[in-house]
């Protein structure tokens, strides 16, 4: 049941006239949701006199939690900070607490409210796969959805850390790393195999029961069993050197020594700790970092530093719990879950994770032991990468200082954003806008825009820039009219010199938009870097001192712009060169497509078939065969 109970105080003032506080105002309004408010678990939202939400929580009991705010003193200075903030609250009543608890850091991650502890990396882990839909199994890196037949293996913290591991499975295992389509197409083996990573089972130099055996020494090490693994690789490299096979004795021991240094790469792999998440929090200067180790199979996959917005001082207590809910909302938990801090509710993030997982999860603070260890070595990288974190940051504020000086803002921009297109006189045309903060680059927040080259004429980059802004500034302003959000830049950069300032100039002056510094970065004599000019609009060009920190920010800014930009555009023009014919066929679809073109070789072939035998075709229809036919060849 969901209840809309906003509503502001009737006076801003006490009973003898006088302007009551802004602290007492917001325990007032509190107050009078307390006789209506039920003693049932659910979500309750502070919202301020904007109606912008200040905080999401959640309750046992709604009534008794609500009745905690309402009392005058006992709270800390961030929870009294929002009381004195809050005009209305809205609620909404579920079933149970656990189902509250998820609602809450939903809403959490859509409202991003101010005094809320926020996860703000949010993506999923890659895992290693296994496949089990083919007669010589692949093995691959995999991240999102497990849909695909297979044994996972994970998580691992980064793309790296899965492909040392599978550089190293393929020296030690030789399973193929090619796509089905790759491996039925060969016709003799590729580099891998002179290389000694594949066993080529692709022309059949490995049979499929020899092939089998690999795939299983290589689940059993991926699953911690590498003794067992190693201990039957020893024996067959001594009989292969009995029988004075040395050559295979010696790809033997290659395969041996490629499975020590994956053991070696990864360090601090517990002996008692079979499958863990050890997740430990560190605390400074009003900054959090929460470093996570994944434990799989008694060894360490990797590990990861987040630093969530800790929602104005929240306790250790507040944001462990709220990070273990946000960060597993789209990951697996493991079966026990290690952590530095005790958190509140801990059952009821257990029975959460559980559900999730479909199996019992433990949330333990270890006091001794090995598990001890584990969190002790998780806390030291978490301080170690909040001291990089905090010292990058500072350098970073010192930066935008100076370039809010240099082109005479106000203030340090918090948000620049930096615009580059990129094309082929005009073909498979892409604008870039890439973004940076006090926290570096935020690229989460980078945007690419496709250009429709048919709207301009080639080469036209004037044009371009201004199709970006109006999607750009367009969007701001429907989402955004009144600039309250984190998404409104303060400073703009322009890769182009004053014919491009003045397009932008003109695109924004049309939505009313003047407040925004608007900066053409152009390089100076000869394009060499260093020399680099800055026009605004109105002023005469300016340059920087040649070893002028400043200058080499913008250089930065400028290439990743540039980067991006580039990145978008050999994607689209990839996607161009891979486009057919077939693609604007009605009903034809990526399935048909590939077994039109497996049939008959190529598009142009597709083009030029009869009707029965484009008929003969797998998957393709006799109404579809026609319909392809008098594609290409016309109806009548």
């Amino acid at each position: 049941m969901a209840v809309d109970a906003r509503n502001t105080s009737k006076s801003a003032f006490d009973e003898e006239g006088r302007p009551a506080t802004e602290t007492a105002l917001g325990h007032r309004v509190i107050r009078d949701y307390l006789r209506r408010l039920e003693d049932r678990p659910g979500v309750y939202r502070m919202l301020d006199a904007r109606g912008e939400v200040l905080y999401v929580g959640k309750a046992r009991s709604l009534k008794r939690r609500v009745a905690s705010y309402a009392k005058p003193t006992g709270h800390s200075p961030r929870i009294a900070r929002m009381i004195s903030a809050t005009a209305s609250m809205m609620f909404l009543t579920t079933a149970t607490e656990t189902e509250a608890l998820l609602l809450e850091q939903n809403l959490i991650k859509q409202l991003k409210p101010r005094y809320n502890v926020l996860l703000r990396d949010d993506k999923s882990f890659p895992n290693i796969l296994v496949t089990a839909d083919h007669a010589f199994p692949q093995v691959k890196k995999h991240r999102g959805l497990k849909k695909e037949k297979g044994r996972y293996f994970g998580p691992f913290a980064s793309a790296g850390s899965v492909n040392r591991t599978l550089n190293q499975l393929q020296k030690a295992f030789l399973l193929r790393s090619c796509s089905d389509s790759v491996f039925e197409s060969r016709t003799r083996p590729c580099l891998l195999y002179q290389i000694k990573r594949c066993s080529a089972p692709c022309v059949g130099l490995i049979d499929e029961g020899a092939y089998a055996g690999l795939v299983e020494d290589a689940t059993e090490f991926l699953m911690g069993r590498s003794t067992k693994v190693q201990a039957g690789l020893a024996r067959e490299m001594a009989a292969a050197a009995d029988a004075m096979e040395f050559e295979r004795a010696a790809a033997i021991r290659d395969r041996i020594r490629a499975l020590t240094n994956v053991q070696g790469s990864q360090s601090v792999n517990p002996q008692s700790v079979a499958e863990a998440d050890v997740v430990a929090l560190h605390q400074e200067g009003g900054h959090a970092c929460v470093e996570v180790f994944f434990i799989r199979a008694n060894q360490n996959w990797g590990n990861r530093a987040y630093f969530p917005r800790t929602g104005a001082g929240a306790e250790p207590a507040e944001i462990l719990a709220a990070f273990l809910v946000q960060f597993y909302a789209n990951k697996t938990p493991a079966r026990l879950v290690l952590l530095s801090h005790p958190v509140d509710d801990a059952d009821l993030i257990e029975e959460a994770l559980g559900a999730q997982l479909g199996r019992r999860v433990e949330v333990a603070v270890p006091q001794r032991g090995e598990k001890a260890a584990l969190v002790a070595h998780a806390a030291r990288n978490a301080r170690e990468a909040l001291a990089r974190r905090m010292a990058e940051t500072a350098s970073q504020a010192a930066l935008l200082d100076g370039l809010g000086e240099a082109f005479g803002l106000d203030s340090a921009p918090e948000r620049v954003e930096v615009y580059d297109n990129s094309h082929i006189q005009g073909a498979s045309a892409v604008g870039a806008m890439v973004v940076a903060g006090p926290d570096g680059f935020l690229k989460s927040q980078y945007r690419k825009f496709n250009i429709r080259a048919d709207k301009f004429a080639p080469g036209d980059d004037f044009g371009m820039m201004r199709e970006v802004l109006e999607r750009r500034f367009g969007r701001l302003i429907k989402e955004d009219p009144d600039r309250q959000g984190e998404t409104w830049p303060n400073l703009v950069l322009i890769d182009g010199g004053p014919g491009q300032v003045a397009a932008a100039h003109e695109t924004l002056a049309t939505f009313g938009i003047e407040d925004v510094a608007l900066v053409g970065v152009a390089k100076g004599v000869d394009r060499d870097a260093g020399k680099e000019l800055f026009y605004r609009m109105g002023q005469p060009p300016m340059a920087l001192p040649h070893r002028d920190p400043v200058l080499y920010f913008v250089q930065r800014l400028r290439d990743e712009a540039h980067r991006f930009a580039i990145g978008a555009h050999r994607a689209k023009r990839a996607q161009a060169t891979r486009a057919t014919p077939l693609d604007e066929v009605p009903g034809v679809g990526a399935a048909r497509k590939r077994a039109l073109l497996a049939h008959f070789g190529s598009a142009k072939a597709v083009s030029r078939a009869g009707l029965n035998d484009l008929k003969a075709v797998p998957g393709v229809s006799d109404a579809l065969a026609e319909t392809i036919y008098g594609f290409f060849h016309g109806d009548g």
